[in-house]
């Protein structure tokens, strides 16, 4: 029988590298789910015809700035 042995050496840094990009994947498909999940929310509420923002208070954009008197 034909036997291959292989005899390697993997440094910590490499897992350092491999563990940020298993991270760096994990939040990038995390954020695209989030982004099309809040799309698809909006479209179903507007189909349905429900308001998200039905029972918030809305303040002014009024700047009021007092002058000085002389």
């Amino acid at each position: 029988m034909n036997e291959l042995t292989i005899f390697g050496y993997i440094d910590p840094s490499v897992m350092t590298y491999a563990i940020q990009a298993g991270a760096g994947i994990l939040i990038a498909v995390g954020a695209f789910v989030g982004l099309y999940f809040r799309k698809a929310k909006k479209k179903v509420n507007k189909k349905l015809g429900v308001d998200e923002n039905k029972k918030k208070e809305v303040e002014s954009d009024e700047i009021v700035t007092k002058k000085k008197g002389k």
